[in-house]
């Protein structure tokens, strides 16, 4: 399952983890090498964001229990 089939249990402080490479993506802290500002769920990063490490889709990411 894909991060776009479980949006509806994301929340906002939900972090995801890139199935590719591993890369967690932790809305706390954003993405400063793409300007993305620390609070930014992940749901509401910009069409254009791939991941940092390994420049996969937002579709790659999975949300990573507790």
């Amino acid at each position: 399952m894909t991060a776009v089939d479980e949006s509806a249990r994301l929340e906002s402080a939900s972090k995801l983890e890139c199935r590719i490479c591993w890369y967690l993506y932790d809305p706390t802290e954003g993405d400063a090498d793409q300007q993305i500002p620390p609070g930014t769920a992940f749901l509401e990063l910009p069409g254009h964001w791939r991941c940092p490490q390994c420049d996969s889709e937002p579709d790659k990411f999975l949300p990573v229990d507790g």
